[in-house]
């Protein structure tokens, strides 16, 4: 019986996040005016690729810019007629796309995102030149947006905002970027879809409301294109919480499938409480299949629960149920090897972070076309979500701490996700094992008891 064997390490296959062959080292090229929501693309697709174990980087030209020119003139910069600022965004282009070049060449990259304009063909054609000479692959992404409710909203929010304009007022500020995309109008040249043919690229109109992908070709191109096409600019907040401390909490066991505690029942009355007063239309609330989720979201008010099967807790496999000084005993190996390799450590019969990230990506999908959801689920699942909000690598995600009875309010902006934690005052245990100081090297089954949390 598998109680009575002494368990060996058990790390999860590495077949979805093999080395890139050069073959399939791809580089993204952004396209289109300013106010478009190129870089807030870049941003999101970096994080997605790199969420799944896609080695991704962003290369914002702009970035690089403001590091050589300390100090933004105003929109002349931009003007054709400007012989001198042409010769030096060119210099500043090339120096970037040198530096991604180096980057893919490299054992370490991946995938780079070249997040500039490239508003001209003669542009694109030179990247496209640059990358083939390194055997890289290239894909567009061309962002046209005619809409000018969204255009002015995405202004005023982002690029008054940016450090070209921090010593600027907002009027003045608003006055010089709009004559700054006057500049880029007059030379615009949208993706040619006779005379391009050829290229593989995806269009995006009006952030999100019609697409038209050509040539994508591959694993990874078509990831990239179905991710696009799922993530949306509007305002929104999603809440994220863990179900209520249930009664193997208490016990100090992890999995299983128990009833929720009478701290936990509480909190569920709390928690209904809470979304009542923040005054959402339209709430779904999203659970696992466990009953200790079920039962949390039953006080709330509501248009819809789904049941995802997908947001079920870890598997613990020939684990589950056990307290963590019982898997110390029987598997003690095992115990302290976990902490070496948390996230592809799988549990013998059962799963590792990496499975769980994966199993997660539909979730991960759907949840960047709602407006308004709650997502109750589990320690493991939620560190998994708040990494991918988060930006957080596989060396930190297994570490996040997300206590029981505390809601994340997570606020997704351009650049980056505000996340506000609410904790609703109901006590419970602390599930939370830190990370050990050495994950190096194998530690002694007693030094990793050393990080388990007291129980109650």
């Amino acid at each position: 019986m598998w109680s009575n064997r002494r368990m060996s390490l058990d790390i999860a296959p590495l077949a979805n996040w093999k080395s890139f062959s050069s073959e399939e080292k791809t580089v993204v090229v952004l396209v289109g005016l300013p106010a478009r929501g190129k870089s807030y693309i870049s941003t999101k697709l970096s994080r997605y690729l790199n969420w799944v174990g896609i080695n991704t980087r962003v290369f914002n030209v702009g970035a690089y810019r403001r590091l050589q020119m300390k100090d933004y003139n105003d929109h002349s910069y931009f003007s054709n007629e400007n012989n001198e600022a042409v010769a030096l965004r060119q210099k500043i282009a090339s120096e970037a796309l040198d530096d991604l070049i180096s980057w893919l060449r490299s054992e370490v990259g991946e995938i780079a995102v070249f997040d500039a304009t490239n508003t001209t063909r003669e542009r694109r054609l030179w990247i496209m030149e640059r990358c083939k000479a390194h055997n890289l692959q290239v894909i567009f992404v061309e962002s046209i947006c005619k809409d000018k409710k969204l255009i002015q909203e995405n202004v005023l929010e982002v690029k008054v905002n940016s450090p070209d304009y921090k010593s600027m007022d907002k009027e003045e500020a608003l006055k010089d970027f709009l004559k700054r995309i006057e500049h880029y109008e007059r030379r615009y040249e949208s993706i040619d879809d006779d005379l391009d043919k050829d290229w593989s690229y995806i269009k995006i109109f009006d952030q999100g409301k019609r697409y038209l992908a050509n040539r994508i070709e591959g694993n990874i191109n078509s990831r990239i294109v179905y991710y696009l096409m799922n993530i949306r600019v509007n305002k929104r907040t999603i809440y994220l919480t863990r179900h209520g401390e249930t009664v193997l909490n208490v016990q100090g066991r992890i999995g299983g499938d128990s009833n929720l505690s009478e701290r936990g029942e509480l909190f569920a009355k709390k928690l209904a409480a809470f979304m009542e007063q923040e005054k959402l239309e339209n709430l779904k609330v999203w659970t696992s299949h466990f009953k200790r989720t079920v039962q949390t979201a039953e006080h709330i008010r509501c248009s819809k629960i789904c049941c995802w099967k997908a947001l079920d807790e870890l598997d613990a496999g020939v684990c589950d149920g056990m307290s963590y000084e019982e898997i110390n005993e029987k598997y003690p190996y095992d115990f302290a090897r976990r902490d070496a390799n948390k996230y592809y450590y799988r549990y013998p019969m059962g799963e590792s972070y990496q499975d769980l990230v994966t199993r997660l990506e539909p979730v991960i999908m759907e949840l960047e076309r709602q407006t308004s959801v709650l997502v109750i689920c589990h320690q493991a699942v939620a560190r998994c979500l708040l990494a991918y909000f988060e930006d957080k690598n596989k060396d930190e995600l297994p570490y996040i701490h997300v206590p029981l009875h505390t809601v994340f309010k997570l606020t997704p902006t351009a650049y980056r996700c505000i996340v506000e934690r609410v904790k609703l005052n109901v006590p419970a245990v602390e599930t939370h094992r830190m990370r050990p100081e050495d994950t190096k090297s194998l530690c002694s089954s007693f030094e990793a008891m050393k990080t388990v949390p007291a129980k109650y």
